[in-house]
């Protein structure tokens, strides 16, 4: 990247119009997926160095766009990467949320001094340590600590998590989400769900003309019955789905949620709603190691490229693999995604509807 180019793009960061901002966008979108991978170390460190010279000056729109490009980056400068996490939400987002550059005490310093809108997207990250929770789980707030909760990918250390249990006698919300998680032991799960059934039995002889020997057998077998089964329990989120459809609220923010909180069932029933695709294809594309198909199905839905990047991001993170790898295959993945025509994907949708065999209908794919 020369002089030239340098002075253009610091003179379209501050350029404020409608075509300023596209060209800086699309000029951001160039640099760090078409060309990134063959950009020389000096020349990136260049690229960081005028962005974080700008930043500051720039509009939120702008700031938001460089917040998307940078977030799965992972040469980032640190300091700019604080920067961008510790500005308004609809910037910090993609950065809280995706990075791997920022350090726990920088995720620590942005939740104790920024909203609860950043401790949600912290809470959310497909990588939270002990040490973050802890600290989450210290601020209080109701909403970030379910949220920390129901992520999958939330590691909490066992001093927090029985924390959580006691207070889960008076904060109602905090019960299923803690049930559900896998690193629940059964010692707490037990204590848990004795607990539950005392506030219920109360509940169920002040209002009910019932034997109190009937109500103990009753409740006991019940709470052996969900201890038994606790790991096996499943949201229905078929009807769910199904309910958000009738409503007119389903929307792609819905399925990024759905990852984030490690709902992977109800992120199928969702998609499947939204594609009109059956779930045992949805399936499939969920597992297709390569997303070829999960990018038609995005693109002929009208998932825009930045929900598809988020899903294909949450989901790929549940393969192994090293951040470089991730980083090519995001590439390659949204390179794709920009050169398929909607109409072509629509098609291959509409066959897949018909028949479940999807593979030879990606490679008679047309991209242009």
């Amino acid at each position: 990247m020369g002089t030239v180019e340098s002075m253009y793009l610091v003179r379209l960061a501050r350029d404020r119009s409608d075509a300023g901002r596209k060209a800086f966008a699309d000029a951001l979108s160039d640099l760090f997926v078409a060309d990134g991978g063959g950009l020389g170390q000096s020349e990136r460190a260049l690229m960081y160095e005028i962005l974080h010279r700008v930043v500051r000056d720039i509009e939120r729109a702008m700031r938001a766009e460089v917040s998307r490009q940078l977030a799965l980056q992972p040469d980032v400068p640190r300091d700019l990467a604080r920067a961008l996490a510790n500005d308004e939400i609809e910037v910090a987002y993609p950065i809280l949320t995706l990075s791997t550059v920022l350090l726990d005490e920088d995720l620590i310093d942005v939740a104790r001094g920024r909203t609860i809108e950043h401790q949600l997207a912290i809470a959310g990250r497909p990588d939270v340590s002990e040490a973050v929770s802890e600290a989450l789980v210290g601020l209080g707030g109701e909403s970030v600590i379910t949220t920390l909760l129901r992520n999958p990918n939330a590691r909490i250390a066992g001093a927090t998590l029985e924390y959580l249990v006691e207070e889960s006698k008076r904060v109602n919300a905090f019960q299923e989400p803690i049930l559900r998680r896998a690193d629940l032991p059964k010692s707490l799960a037990e204590r848990m769900v004795f607990w539950v059934s005392a506030a219920l039995r109360q509940y169920i002889l002040d209002n009910f003309d019932i034997g109190e020997g009937a109500v103990d057998d009753a409740l006991e077998a019940t709470a052996f019955d969900v201890i038994r089964s606790a790991p096996a329990r499943q949201r229905r989120s078929s009807e769910l789905a199904a309910a958000l459809g009738e409503d007119g609220v389903l929307s792609p923010d819905l399925l990024v949620s759905a990852l984030r909180e490690g709902e992977m069932r109800l992120f199928v029933a969702l998609f499947e709603r939204m594609t009109g695709l059956g779930e045992r294809l949805v399936m499939d594309l969920v597992r297709e190691p390569g997303a070829e198909g999960l990018a038609i199905a995005c693109k002929a839905s009208g998932i825009g490229k930045a929900y598809f990047v988020a899903i294909f991001a949450l989901i790929r993170r549940l393969r192994p693999g090293s951040e470089r790898q991730i980083r090519h295959e995001l590439r390659d993945i949204m390179n794709l995604y920009d050169r398929m025509e909607a109409d072509s994907a629509r098609e291959i949708a509409q066959r897949w509807r018909r028949n479940i065999g999807y593979l030879a209908a990606i490679r008679d794919l047309k991209v242009g």
